[in-house]
């Protein structure tokens, strides 16, 4: 696959603070950095949970994305259909099958450093499923989005069960503001260079 730019142009990592000033524009600068050359299907996949406060991110992000109604990305889990570990590799069939040259952005919540929570990564490469769980999971993705809702611990499972719901839905606003941006110029520069 094509990709836009010279690579050795382009940083492959992004860590933002979810109250940096225009935080989702240079998110969605980020990703529409690395969308590929040519017009193609983009396909979102949102992984995590809506039985888990921590892991709802993606879910949460899902559900924003599908309510805008002229978006040509298509967008896999939301709050009503959950793309998570029991369901991941049968979506991940479909999708190919559906989508089989799209280029996918995966995101998902994680944990982190005390000091990370909050911040917003972008990252070249797939997304690793599952590590806070110890789950072995597909991966998935060209370009993945993480947000770090809380701190890594003993129990990670009840860490993402106690986590605070508000910087869950902070991060998922941001994240989808971002994908709507590199939507918009990703869009008007195909159309533009036609």
């Amino acid at each position: 696959m094509k990709l836009t730019n010279q690579a050795q142009s382009r940083p492959t990592k992004l860590s933002l603070y979810y109250e940096e000033q225009f935080v989702s524009q240079k998110i969605g600068h980020f990703i529409f950095q690395w969308l590929p050359n040519q017009l193609t299907d983009i396909v979102i996949v949102c992984v995590g949970s809506d039985r888990s406060t921590g892991d709802a991110l993606g879910p949460i992000t899902g559900s924003l994305l599908t309510k805008r109604k002229q978006s040509n990305y298509s967008v896999y889990g939301t709050l009503k259909n959950p793309v998570h570990a029991l369901n991941l590799k049968k979506q991940l069939r479909q999708i190919k099958q559906q989508h089989p040259n799209a280029f996918v952005i995966a995101i998902d919540a994680c944990l982190g450093k005390a000091s990370s929570i909050g911040h917003i990564k972008a990252s070249i490469g797939a997304l690793k499923p599952g590590l806070a769980l110890k789950k072995e999971l597909p991966e998935v993705g060209h370009l993945h989005l993480t947000g770090i809702v809380n701190a890594t611990s003993p129990v990670d499972f009840l860490t993402l069960q106690n986590t605070r719901l508000h910087i869950v839905i902070e991060q998922a606003e941001i994240i989808s503001r971002a994908l709507f941006y590199s939507e918009h110029l990703y869009f008007n520069k195909t159309e533009a260079s036609r």
